[in-house]
């Protein structure tokens, strides 16, 4: 690139605001916070969230495919230590025509008022990410106006060495009166599209913004489930306004462990197997029969979360008793709850003596 153009590029960065601190829209984008699980086996029969904080593994038919999701220490130098990687365990070769599997995240609507999409003013888009697999792909990045059935499809290819992608999508203007929602509710996904059959490929990619048509979704994909050989690997992933991509934005671990924990939050232990980790555990004495005192989130949720809560022995719906760490009788179950805690946690039934010393996990998942 010439001097003159860097210049250029640069004017435009300054004129769109880019540079400064918060300009990447992603949550986790370095794929450092895993608080649920590092690694997960058997994937590929239902959407959840396994492992990286935030991104949810999506799926849809029932692929028999099957793939393992880790969190490996096998980032790009100068980017991100970590990044997410999918490992093709089984593969299908017979693609239904309702199959796909993306990885995405979902995007409140309040933190995506910069863009201004769909109205007068609209502004583009930036998507950066930094990708590699075990051979050569063509897959597909794609943005969906989840509030107004409005989508935009991107293609990319992969090699065998790590390179960074920079795709941006156009202003969507739309009729001009069709906003993000301006609340915590799911209004984009930011989805990158690994496997897909008919009904998503057989149309054309869209080259702006467009209502929903799935036939043009994820047209000219390859396909992941291909081979067992088949690997995938994705970090530094930024969202950004404006035409032009900056740098990939660091935040500390404390501060993505911060953002991560508004959707999900767990003490003492986690699912998928995790060892549970008894000094974690608060001691609570029961007040009264039946009942012990409920415990201070670290972060605000999103929104009131659904809370289970886990013995000592990690059997869910239960309490363990302090002097000698066995499961308390009957099932146990927060009775009331909010964005910064729950209120207590009650027995169903049977009887506990107040005073007794109670030791109790959970998990509060939050995410939309």
């Amino acid at each position: 690139m010439s001097k003159a153009a860097e210049l250029a590029k640069m004017g435009e960065v300054l004129t769109n605001s880019q540079i400064g601190s918060r300009r990447n829209i992603v949550t986790n984008g370095g794929m450092n916070v895993a608080q649920r699980s590092t690694s997960v086996t058997g994937l590929g029969a239902a959407s959840g969230y396994f492992t990286v904080d935030r991104w949810q593994l999506t799926e849809g038919d029932a692929s028999a495919g099957r793939l393992t999701m880790s969190q490996t220490s096998d980032g790009p130098n100068g980017v991100s230590a970590n990044c997410l990687k999918l490992d093709c365990t089984t593969a299908d070769t017979s693609i239904a025509a309702g199959e796909f599997l993306n990885i995405r995240q979902k995007i409140e609507g309040q933190d995506l008022q910069s863009i201004g999409k769909g109205v007068t003013g609209a502004k583009e888009i930036t998507v950066s990410f930094y990708v590699k697999a075990s051979a050569a792909f063509n897959f597909i990045v794609e943005l969906n106006d989840n509030d107004n059935s409005r989508q935009m499809s991107k293609l990319y290819a992969t090699t065998t060495d790590w390179v960074r992608h920079e795709l941006t999508f156009p202003a969507d203007v739309d009729d001009g009166s069709s906003p993000f929602g301006d609340d915590n509710a799911h209004s984009l996904n930011l989805a990158f599209w690994i496997h897909a059959g008919s009904t998503y490929t057989s149309g054309t990619l869209e080259t702006s913004f467009a209502n929903t048509t799935n036939a043009n979704r994820a047209a000219g994909i390859s396909s992941f489930f291909s081979s067992t050989d088949n690997n995938f690997f994705l970090t530094g992933v930024q969202m950004e306004v404006g035409s032009q991509a900056t740098p990939f934005e660091h935040r500390s671990y404390g501060e993505e462990l911060a953002l991560c924990q508004r959707y999900y939050e767990v003490l003492g232990r986690g699912p998928n197997s995790y060892t549970m980790n008894f000094a974690d555990m608060p001691i609570k004495i029961a007040p009264v029969n039946n009942f012990t005192q409920g415990h201070a989130y670290k972060t605000m949720k999103r929104a009131a979360p659904t809370v289970v809560v886990y013995s000592r022995n990690n059997n869910s719906g239960k309490v363990s008793t302090m002097n000698t760490g066995a499961d308390e009788g009957n099932n146990w179950a927060i009775n009331s709850g909010g964005v910064n805690g729950f209120h207590g946690v009650q027995r169903d039934g049977g009887t506990h003596s107040a005073g007794e010393g109670l030791e109790y996990g959970f998990e509060a998942d939050a995410e939309l």
